[in-house]
């Protein structure tokens, strides 16, 4: 059966018809930026959404090197494959790549900063008309072991943080992207790892 507008039910994001919300993920080759990007779509996909798609971008992509990639959710179906510009939301795996100022470039007014730190927004001292969230994924994931060949892995753990700030999907939705990948020992750290972050995020939004 093929389900028109008419037929679809909004989910709790509420994004708005007229355009795709749009994501754009910034990492460090070997954390995973565009796996997260690509399970975050799969989320909500099972969520209800029609479009969601996920695109890597173009350059390096060796282990430490600065790495981005997208995501883009919408109530229709996606035709847009450029790259991100104006993103509603950035993510950043690793803080350290906030020195860069193009990180954050193009973001929104009352959009969101989404960011891997042990410090609290304010302490970020990042200035913008965005919201800001902070949650320390790399402590969780130390403290519960998603360290491979001596890297810890922060990507899934960021879902948790990504859909607290946003509201764009219902967390239950990261599950089977999580169990698709990995196997069950796999998937039951990385799920943990997902709660525990979205529980404590921090967030501080704009005035």
């Amino acid at each position: 059966m093929i389900l028109g507008l008419e037929d679809f039910e909004i989910p709790a994001g509420h994004i708005a018809d007229t355009r795709p919300y749009e994501i754009r993920w910034h990492g460090r080759g070997g954390q995973g930026a565009i796996t997260a990007a690509r399970m975050l779509a799969q989320a909500a996909h099972l969520d209800g959404y029609l479009g969601a798609t996920a695109a890597p971008s173009f350059g390096a992509e060796r282990r430490g090197a600065p790495v981005t990639a997208s995501t883009r959710i919408s109530l229709q179906p996606i035709m847009v494959v450029s790259q991100i510009e104006e993103p509603d939301m950035v993510v950043v795996l690793d803080q350290t790549l906030l020195r860069d100022r193009d990180v954050v470039s193009g973001l929104r007014t009352g959009g969101w900063l989404v960011v891997n730190s042990r410090q609290a927004p304010k302490q970020l001292k990042v200035e913008g008309a965005f919201n800001i969230a902070t949650a320390d994924a790399t402590g969780i994931c130390r403290e519960l072991g998603l360290i491979v060949g001596g890297l810890i892995i922060v990507n899934t753990a960021m879902l948790g943080a990504v859909v607290r700030a946003s509201g764009l999907v219902d967390l239950a939705h990261t599950s089977q992207p999580i169990r698709d990948r990995f196997s069950n020992r796999s998937a039951e750290l990385n799920l943990a790892a997902i709660e525990k972050t979205y529980r404590e995020t921090i967030i501080e939004r704009m005035r």
